[in-house]
């Protein structure tokens, strides 16, 4: 199979494992009292799940080499941990589907930015107006999402 395929198809059914755990945080903050617990508890299930992963694939990470990373590369799990408090928070207020596009729409938003100017480490690609353009598709799409 085309890598490049394989590698978009591994993407949205990331996404959409996205979507069913926002949902599925928002019933676990109900049981345990507020959005940070859930995000606690859906992370220690994900860190059990990947220490078996890494286990079954034996993946040995060269502690060396990450030590020597700059500062930002070893904060990328902060960033998970807001985005799983916000989706815990936001689906009983807005629904599913509003807290993802937005969720959406922000990281199309960040991803452009990063993207013009080759952010930690990222191929390089200008904005342009193309990707505006789609952007403001998706927030028009927040908007139908809202309103319709």
């Amino acid at each position: 199979m085309n890598p490049m395929l394989l590698s978009m198809i591994a993407v949205v059914i990331a996404g959409g494992a996205t979507a069913l755990q926002a949902p599925t945080n928002a019933k676990m903050m109900t049981a345990v009292g507020s959005p940070v617990n859930a995000a606690f508890v859906s992370f220690a299930v994900g860190t059990a799940a990947l220490g078996i992963l890494a286990m079954i694939l034996q993946a040995k990470p060269d502690m060396v080499a990450a030590r020597n990373l700059p500062w930002y590369a070893w904060i990328g799990g902060l960033y998970g941990a807001v985005f799983v408090v916000a989706a815990a928070w936001g689906v009983p207020r807005l629904g599913v589907a509003l807290t993802i596009t937005l969720m959406v729409a922000g990281q199309l938003l960040i991803g452009i930015i990063l993207d013009h100017f080759g952010a930690f480490g990222s191929p390089q690609s200008p904005i342009s107006l193309g990707r505006l353009a789609g952007v403001a598709l998706v927030i028009g799409g927040v908007l139908m999402v809202r309103r319709f």
